[in-house]
């Protein structure tokens, strides 16, 4: 892959302010003050909310207290979502910090799956991780690599650790120069008008005749409608990571850059206008490595490192 660390930095090192607010249905000894951190957008929610379990617990009785989930405006948030694809969808144009409601009662069976441990996360996402391999290499990478290797990516991205995580998914993201670059584009897109999880289907990074393929190609064959006509302004908004990536982008560039921990592009299409509040702003560099990306600043908003 093309060395571009500075953008797999910005992509790793994103964050996003946030307040956590218990429910006010919730039986508390006294009252509750908001609890204020700066979530990875790369990370789960329940991977990184201990401290707001433990700010919270510290006013409540022990037999009021059941599993620990979160929501957003009604909307129930699903931790095998990653954060930034939870904000995305739902909070996208919303005024920071983002404001989540947190339950320790009535939990949403219908609507959430349970997450008893961090051992279910790990479970999560080394299997999105070996679905990701099988669609790019025929699982090929993933089964050449040692269980301490498979520990070390989850252990990367449990505490955070860049240098460690990237070390051993830069493997994941190595293909034959002559085949131009994955068997397949691992991808899922989200669709704030649909009810169905989310779009995924086999798509490749070049044609049969050797073209490659962009953000735009992608989007066409998937959902035409994201697309306006000739003349027409911009219905719809097509976001990574909180940034907007020109269509003409290359798909097999995005892959390797602006894919998350497991692997996957999580791509989120809205109706929803940019935020006013959010200015853009274009970075570019020589197109032999990085295209053009138009990006928002909320990707680096609380950025470390």
């Amino acid at each position: 892959m093309a060395d571009d660390k500075d953008v797999l930095r910005d992509v790793w090192f994103g964050r996003i302010p946030t307040s956590f607010t218990l429910n006010q249905d919730e039986v508390t000894e006294r009252e509750a003050e908001p609890y204020y951190l700066l979530l990875p957008r790369v990370s789960y929610l329940t991977l990184v909310t201990d401290k707001v379990k433990k700010h919270f617990l510290k006013v409540m009785r022990a037999e009021d207290v059941e599993e620990m989930w979160f929501e957003y405006e009604g909307t129930p948030l699903k931790w095998h979502y990653p954060i930034g694809v939870l904000f995305d969808l739902h909070a996208s144009n919303t005024v920071l910090p983002w404001s989540i409601t947190v339950h320790f009662k009535n939990f949403p069976d219908s609507d959430l799956l349970h997450c008893p441990s961090s051992s279910v996360v790990e479970a999560h996402f080394m299997s999105s991780i070996k679905e990701a391999d099988a669609l790019k290499h025929k699982s090929q990478v993933v089964n050449d690599m040692q269980k301490k290797d498979h520990k070390q990516l989850w252990m990367g991205l449990q505490n955070d650790k860049f240098d460690q995580f990237w070390a051993m998914n830069r493997k994941l993201m190595e293909y034959p120069t002559e085949e131009g670059g994955f068997r397949y584009i691992p991808f899922r897109i989200y669709q704030t008008m649909s009810d169905r999880p989310f779009i995924q289907r086999l798509f490749r990074p070049v044609s049969p005749e050797g073209n490659v393929h962009t953000l735009g190609d992608l989007m066409k064959e998937m959902d035409p409608a994201a697309l306006p006509n000739d003349g027409e302004p911009k219905r719809y908004q097509v976001v990574i990571h909180g940034i907007e990536p020109l269509l003409e982008t290359p798909l097999q560039w995005l892959s390797e850059h602006l894919s998350h921990p497991d692997n996957f592009l999580h791509i989120c299409e809205s109706h929803n206008p940019p935020s006013p509040v959010l200015s853009s702003v274009y970075i570019s560099t020589p197109p032999t490595t990085t295209p053009p990306l138009l990006l928002s600043e909320d990707l680096f908003i609380g950025r470390e490192g």
